[in-house]
C-alpha cells in the first residue's frame, strides 16, 4: 500500500458456502471478496469486521472533538441582517454564506485583499479580528470564469490548521458572491508538543489494531486541530497497510499532549519519438473481440487519436525527473503495475523500447471462465495489456480534468509539477488486477493522501460469487465508467476543503460517489465514446453484464429519486445508493443546460474536452460540467450537505455565466427535492427537509385532502418510495409538518400516497404553474391492515410486519423458502370480494439486536408467491383445508436483473386477483431471489474452488422475505 485515503471503505462477514469469510467492500458499493467458496480468506483480512450485510459500506472515521461551539448573540444578530441565508459550523463560525449575487461590494485591490477585506468587514459573523483575518495564510487563488475563488487557512500560533480551519471566498469583480468555511473563533497558540512523533505513530497505528510493521514509513507533520475548547497540538500521520492486496489507509490526527486519536479518517473510498498504445477507449466488446485502437503522442496514419498531458504536452510515458522514457506503464501522472497478491508480486510488462505499447488481449479470464489456471499460463491472464489500459485511461482523466480546473495550483497528481505549484511527487498509482492470486473480486477503489503524497488505485478481477453478486468473468482495467469513477475520488477529495482534507460525511461520500460516475459519464460522452448500456449514464455495464441499471438501482437519466429519498435503500442511508439522489438530480440539471444550449456535435464537444474551447462556447453538458468542477473550490468544509453544493453551483454560475442559468439551475433542483425551502443541519444529516419548490418559478400550492373511506391520516411521498422517505405532506394534525406544499410547476412527479388502513398507492402528477388546487385521494380501505383490525398467523417471525402497512420493516423465515407462508384474517367478519393485492419484497435496515439482525441479504427477497383465499362463512379456514388457489404470480413478480437484486426491483407491487370471496388471505413463498431467479442458479465458472449455485451454496439460500401484504376489494380512483 503506497496511499492514504481509499475512499468507501467497510468489512463485512460474508457467508460463502459455509465458511465465513472477511471482506472488503468497495468504492463501486460491492464486496471484495475471495472467490473461494471452500478455502482460505483474504490474505490480509482486516481487524475492524463487523457483521453486516455484503454490499453494506460503513466508514471507520471517527471525530473525538466533543460539542458544539453555538455563535454568539453579536454573530446571530450580523447574521440575521445578512442578505442572505447562513449555516453554521460546529466551531461557531458561517459554514456557508450566499450564494447571492452582491453579499458586498465595492472591495478593491487583489482577490487575496478584497477577501481579507470582506472577512475583516465582518468580524460581527465570523468572530475574527482584523488582525487574526490578516494571519491567515494563502491556499488558493483560481479564476472561475469571471470571477476568483480564494482560500484562506488559519494558524494557531506557529503551527496551520490541519483539519478544518479554512475559508473560501468567491468574488466577482468587487462583490462577494458566497462563503464556505470550517474556522474557528479561538485562534490562539494551543499548548507545546510533549509527544514525539514516534509516539504519535504508535497511538495511530494501536488506534487501528495495525502493527508497526505493517505501516511503511507514515508521513507525519506537526500541525493544529480546532476543537470547540480550543486549539490543540496534534501531528498529522498518514499511514497505510504494505501488506496484502486488499487497501487499508487512514489519516489520523493524534493530540501532541494526551495522545488522544482526535480525528481519524478511513482513507480507502475502493526507439521511436511517437510513443503509441492500443487502448479499448470505453470498454471491450461483450464478445471478447479486440478491438482496441491506437492512440499515439504525434499524430500518424491508424493512429485514432492523438493524446499528451494536458501540463505540458510532454507524451505520457515522459519520466520529466531525467527527461528519458520510462518504456513502461510510467510516467508523469501516472504509475501502474500490476498486483496479483501483495507489494513483492508488482510486475510491469517487459519494456517496450520502441515506445510501442502493444500487448495481446485475447480475454484470457473471461474465456476461461474465472479459471485460476490463467495465472500459470503464458498469456499471464492478459495481464500486460490490463496495465497498459488502464495507465492510458489514468493518463486520459488527467488530462480531461485538468482543462475542467483540477490543475497543479487545484492539487493534481504529478511527478513534476511544470508550473512550480507545491505538492509534486504525486502521481496516480494503479494496480491493475489486484489481489488476482490472493482472490479478491468484484472491487474498484481509489486511495487519496493529501496533496504531494501519491495516490493509490485498485482495480480487480470480477467473478460469480454465490449470494453476493453474479457479474461476469471480466476485468475491470477495461471499463472506464469504473477507472474513471475511481480517478475522480481523487479530484474531488484534492480539490473540495483544501489539499489536505478530502470529502467525507454521508451526505460528502454520497455526492463523492455521485461524482465519480457522472464525470466519468461525461468524460466518455465528450471524447466521443460509449460504453455499454441503455443510456450513456449507466456505470459498471461492462463489470456487471447488467446494461439496465449496471453498478446501481437505475441508470441515471432514468432515475426518479429526490432529495426525500435519503436512506431509501435496504440498508438505509449509505453512500453509495444515496450517491444515487445526487446523480438523478445533476442529470436533471444537466438535461435542462442540453435543452438551453444544445449536444453539440461531436467535433465540438471534443474541442471543449481537451480545452481548446472556452466553457462560455460550449454545449450545455460541459456548461454543466465546469460549474461542476467549479463548485469543488468554493467548499471550504469537508463535510458537505447537498444544499452546499446546490448553493455553490448557483454561485459558481453566478462568475462563470453571469447567472444566465439560475432560473434552470433552480428549476432543476426543485424538481429533485433541492429546491427552495430544502434544509439539511448538516453534511452528517440523514433525515433532511425536502423542497420541492423553485426559487425561479410560479409554484403550485397544492393541499392534500383524502375522500371515500380513507379515516386515518394519509402521508404523501414524492417518488417512488415510502420507506426511510421523507413525506412532503401529510394530515395528521399531531405533526408539524401540514396538508400543504408547493411544488415546482410543469414537471410530471411520481408520488406514493400512505394512509392508516388505506394500505399504499401510486400515481403521477403535474400541476399548472400559480394553481392552487386540492388533491383529493379516493383511497380504498387495506382489509389486511393491523391497523383496521387484520391479524396474521403462520411460519417465520415478525409476522405483525407484513401487516403494518410500511415497507420499513418485514417478516422473515430463516428454516426454508417454498411452501412458507402467512395467513391474514381480513378485518371485519364478513367476507369481503378480493380484487388487488400489493405485495413489496424490499428490505431493511439491521437492527441492532434484533434476533433477525444480520440477514437482510438481497438474495433473500422473495421473487414470486401464490396467493390463497379461504371463506369462513362456507370452509374451514382454521385448519388451512378450506383455502384455494386465487391467483399464482408470474415466476418473475419481482424481476431482479443481471449481477444482483436492486431496490427498484423489489419495492411494492400490484398484483390484480381474479374477484374472490374471502374473510382469509394467504400468500404463500413459491420462491426467494435466491432460490428462483435463473441469473442466480448453476455453476457459473470454472473456478474449482468456488460454487456459485445461490440456492445450492449461499449461506441465504434458505431465507425469504416479504416487507408487505395489502389487500384491496377496489382498485384505487386517485385522480384529483
Amino acid at each position: 500500500m503506497d496511499s492514504p485515503r481509499i475512499h468507501r471503505r467497510a468489512y463485512g462477514r460474508i457467508a460463502v458456502a459455509g465458511v465465513t469469510t472477511l471482506a472488503a467492500a468497495s468504492a463501486l458499493g460491492f464486496t471484495a471478496t475471495t472467490a473461494t467458496a471452500a478455502g482460505p480468506g483474504l490474505a490480509n483480512a482486516p481487524r475492524h469486521a463487523q457483521p453486516s450485510d455484503p454490499l453494506v459500506t460503513e466508514h471507520h472515521d471517527a471525530d473525538r472533538r466533543h460539542g458544539t461551539a453555538k455563535p454568539t448573540a453579536r454573530q446571530r444578530s450580523a447574521a440575521a441582517a445578512a442578505p442572505t441565508d447562513v449555516r453554521w459550523n460546529a466551531l461557531g463560525t458561517p459554514a456557508s454564506v450566499g450564494p447571492a449575487k452582491a453579499l458586498a461590494s465595492g472591495l478593491s485591490g487583489s482577490p487575496t485583499e478584497r477577501a481579507r477585506d470582506y472577512l475583516a468587514d465582518n468580524d460581527d459573523l465570523f468572530g475574527l479580528s482584523a488582525a487574526e483575518v490578516e494571519s491567515l495564510e494563502k491556499v488558493l487563488v483560481k479564476r472561475i470564469g469571471e470571477g476568483t475563488v480564494v482560500t484562506l487557512r488559519q494558524r494557531f500560533g506557529d503551527l496551520p490548521a490541519g483539519h478544518d480551519g479554512l475559508v473560501s471566498v468567491l468574488l466577482h469583480d468587487d462583490k462577494v458572491v458566497r462563503v464556505t468555511s470550517s474556522l474557528a473563533r479561538d485562534t490562539s497558540a494551543p499548548a507545546a508538543a510533549t509527544l514525539s512523533k514516534s509516539e504519535a505513530v504508535a497511538k495511530a497505528l494501536a488506534d487501528v489494531s495495525m502493527a508497526a510493521g505493517e505501516a511503511g514509513e507514515p508521513a507525519v507533520r506537526e500541525v493544529a486541530v480546532p476543537t470547540v475548547d480550543g486549539p490543540r497540538a496534534a501531528y498529522e500521520v498518514v499511514f497505510s497497510s504494505t501488506e496484502g492486496a486488499e487497501p487499508e489507509a487512514y489519516t489520523s490526527f493524534v493530540d501532541a499532549r494526551s495522545g488522544e486519536v482526535l480525528i481519524r479518517t478511513d482513507d480507502v473510498d475502493h526507439d521511436s519519438d511517437n510513443p503509441t498504445w492500443s487502448v479499448f477507449p470505453a470498454t471491450p466488446p461483450a464478445d471478447g473481440q479486440d478491438t482496441r485502437v491506437q492512440w499515439c503522442a504525434t499524430p500518424i496514419d491508424g493512429c485514432a487519436r492523438a493524446v499528451s498531458e494536458a501540463a505540458g504536452g510532454n507524451p505520457w510515458d515522459l519520466d520529466l525527473l531525467t527527461g528519458e522514457t520510462t518504456n513502461t506503464t510510467a510516467g508523469n501522472s501516472a504509475d501502474n503495475v500490476i498486483r496479483w497478491t501483495d507489494a513483492s508480486s508488482d510486475k510491469r510488462p517487459a519494456p517496450a523500447t520502441d515506445r510501442n505499447y502493444h500487448y495481446a488481449f485475447t480475454d484470457q479470464w473471461a474465456k476461461s471462465k474465472c479459471d485460476p489456471a490463467v495465472f500459470e499460463s503464458e498469456q499471464r491472464n492478459d495481464a500486460d495489456a490490463a496495465v497498459s489500459n488502464l495507465f492510458a485511461m489514468h493518463n486520459r482523466m488527467h488530462d480531461f480534468s485538468y482543462h475542467l480546473g483540477f490543475t497543479e495550483d487545484a492539487w493534481n497528481m504529478q511527478r513534476v509539477n511544470l508550473s512550480g505549484a507545491t505538492g509534486a511527487g504525486d502521481p496516480e498509482i494503479g494496480r491493475a488486477q489486484s489481489g488476482a492470486i490472493s482472490g479478491s473480486r468484484n472491487n474498484a477503489n481509489q486511495g487519496t493522501g493529501r496533496d504531494g503524497v501519491p495516490p493509490t488505485t485498485n482495480m480487480y478481477l470480477w467473478q460469480p460469487i454465490a449470494g453476493g453478486a453474479y457479474p461476469p468473468c471480466v476485468d475491470g482495467d477495461y471499463d472506464m465508467t469504473v477507472i474513471g469513477h475511481e480517478y475522480t475520488h481523487a479530484i474531488t477529495n484534492r480539490m473540495i476543503a483544501g489539499p489536505d482534507a478530502g470529502v467525507g460525511g454521508p451526505q460528502g461520500g454520497a455526492m463523492g460517489e455521485s461524482w465519480g460516475d457522472l464525470i466519468a459519464g461525461e468524460y466518455l460522452f465528450e471524447s466521443g465514446y460509449r460504453a455499454p448500456g441503455v443510456s450513456p449514464w449507466v456505470t459498471g455495464a461492462y463489470v456487471t453484464g447488467n446494461e439496465e441499471n449496471g453498478i446501481r438501482s437505475y441508470a441515471f437519466d432514468r432515475s426518479p429519486l429526490n432529495y426525500s429519498d435519503v436512506g431509501y435503500d435496504l440498508v438505509g442511508p449509505q453512500v453509495h445508493a444515496d450517491g444515487e439522489i445526487w446523480s438523478a438530480t445533476q442529470l436533471r440539471v444537466r438535461k435542462a443546460f442540453v435543452k438551453r444550449y444544445g449536444e453539440g456535435s461531436k467535433a465540438l464537444n471534443e474541442q471543449c474536452a481537451a480545452g481548446e474551447v472556452d466553457a462560455t462556447e460550449c454545449p450545455g453538458g460541459r456548461r454543466w460540467v465546469q460549474l461542476m468542477f467549479d463548485s469543488f473550490l468554493l467548499q471550504a468544509t469537508s463535510q458537505p450537505s447537498f444544499v452546499d453544493m446546490r448553493d455553490n453551483m448557483l454561485a459558481a454560475d453566478l462568475v462563470r455565466f453571469g447567472g444566465r442559468n439560475q432560473d434552470i439551475l433552480w428549476n432543476a433542483f426543485a424538481e429533485s427535492g433541492l429546491g427552495r425551502d430544502a434544509t439539511s443541519t448538516s453534511g452528517a444529516d440523514t433525515d433532511p427537509v425536502p423542497s420541492f419548490a423553485s426559487a425561479y418559478a410560479k409554484n403550485a400550492t397544492v393541499r392534500l385532502r383524502p375522500v371515500g373511506t380513507v379515516t386515518g391520516p394519509v402521508k404523501l411521498y414524492v417518488g417512488d418510495y415510502e420507506a426511510r422517505s421523507t413525506p412532503v405532506a401529510d394530515t395528521d394534525p399531531a405533526t408539524e409538518l401540514g396538508d400543504t406544499f408547493s411544488i415546482v410547476p410543469g414537471t410530471s412527479f411520481r408520488f406514493v400516497a400512505v394512509g392508516a388502513g388505506a394500505g399504499a398507492h401510486r400515481f403521477t402528477k403535474a400541476f399548472p404553474a400559480g394553481s392552487s388546487s386540492e388533491l383529493k385521494l379516493n383511497m380504498p380501505r387495506n382489509l389486511a391492515a393491523s391497523a383496521a383490525g387484520a391479524s396474521a398467523r403462520g411460519d417465520g417471525i415478525n409476522l405483525d410486519k407484513l401487516i403494518d402497512e410500511t415497507e420499513g420493516t418485514n417478516w422473515a423465515s430463516r428454516d426454508g423458502v417454498r411452501g412458507k407462508q402467512v395467513t391474514v384474517d381480513l378485518a371485519g367478519t364478513d367476507p369481503q370480494t378480493v380484487k388487488q393485492v400489493n405485495v413489496s419484497a424490499l428490505l431493511r435496515p439491521a437492527i441492532t439486536g434484533d434476533v433477525d439482525d444480520g440477514t437482510q441479504n438481497r438474495f433473500s427477497a422473495l421473487r414470486s408467491f401464490a396467493i390463497l383465499t379461504c371463506d369462513d362463512t362456507v370452509s374451514d379456514c382454521a385448519s388451512g383445508e378450506g383455502f384455494q388457489e386465487a391467483y399464482r404470480s408470474p415466476a418473475d413478480a419481482f424481476p431482479a436483473g443481471r449481477f444482483r437484486p436492486t431496490s427498484p426491483k423489489l419495492n411494492m407491487r400490484s398484483f390484480a386477483i381474479p374477484p374472490t370471496k374471502a374473510t382469509h388471505v394467504r400468500i404463500e413463498v413459491v420462491d426467494s431471489q435466491c432460490t428462483g431467479n435463473p441469473l442466480y442458479a448453476g455453476e457459473q465458472d470454472n473456478d474449482p474452488n468456488a460454487a456459485t449455485d445461490c440456492g445450492e451454496n449461499s449461506a441465504f439460500a434458505d431465507f425469504v422475505r416479504i416487507s408487505e401484504l395489502q389487500v384491496f376489494n377496489a382498485v384505487p380512483n386517485l385522480t384529483p
